[in-house]
């Protein structure tokens, strides 16, 4: 389903352009509403979320997946914690599905999928790495890196329960929005991957917008 945004871009109080390959890490306020936006078309923005007022609550996307009744996020999505309680609400979506089962590339599992040369490829995990360290007032450490949702990303379910790596559904433009319910971090690794066509085997920046409460 598609659901196109009121909110404009010039009235976004917050914006920044994330590189192909680089991470971002911010606090999205109760009420605020984030804006991920794909500038070039089928990018992958891996995402991840926590409670920041206690980073030891975070996105689980087993209980996501259970209480939505569908493995894809689309309008009216709530991506839920591990205590089951809601972190955000997606308001407005031009994509339509979103990916809750692939995870994050990583070093390791592009040597296993790929090649052994692979392995010293630049992944999302290593973005992951590099933010927490590079911001410890947020008090996370490697062992919060947890499951994290694929915005824009394709990952079809086959017919025998696996999982297959496609063209994006993304396009230049397309974006997805969410609502915060509480205060949380948000930690985007926007995907340097090379090897699968879901950022077209040619990775590129996103934006990112963020609009106050009651705008």
């Amino acid at each position: 389903m598609i659901k196109e945004s009121k909110l404009s871009a010039d009235a976004a109080v917050y914006r920044e352009t994330v590189p192909a390959g680089g991470y971002w890490m911010h606090v999205v306020r109760r009420g605020e509403t984030l804006r991920i936006l794909d500038l070039e078309g089928n990018q992958a923005a891996d995402t991840l979320f926590f409670n920041a007022d206690d980073p030891h609550e975070r996105y689980s996307a087993s209980d996501t997946i259970r209480e939505h009744g569908n493995v894809y996020l689309g309008p009216g999505s709530v991506l839920r914690s591990d205590l089951c309680r809601p972190l955000m609400t997606i308001t407005a979506d031009t994509v339509g599905r979103h990916d809750t089962l692939g995870g994050a590339c990583a070093t390791e599992s592009n040597t296993v999928r790929y090649a052994l040369e692979k392995k010293s490829m630049h992944a999302c995990r290593d973005s992951y790495l590099l933010a927490v360290v590079e911001n410890e007032q947020y008090g996370l450490t490697k062992r919060d890196i947890a499951h994290n949702i694929n915005f824009f990303m394709n990952v079809p379910v086959t017919p025998d329960g696996g999982l297959t790596f496609a063209d994006g559904v993304s396009g230049p433009g397309k974006y997805v929005e969410m609502r915060a319910e509480m205060n949380v971090i948000v930690l985007i690794s926007n995907c340097p991957q090379l090897n699968n066509p879901c950022n077209a085997y040619n990775p590129t920046p996103i934006e990112v917008l963020i609009w106050p409460e009651g705008a």
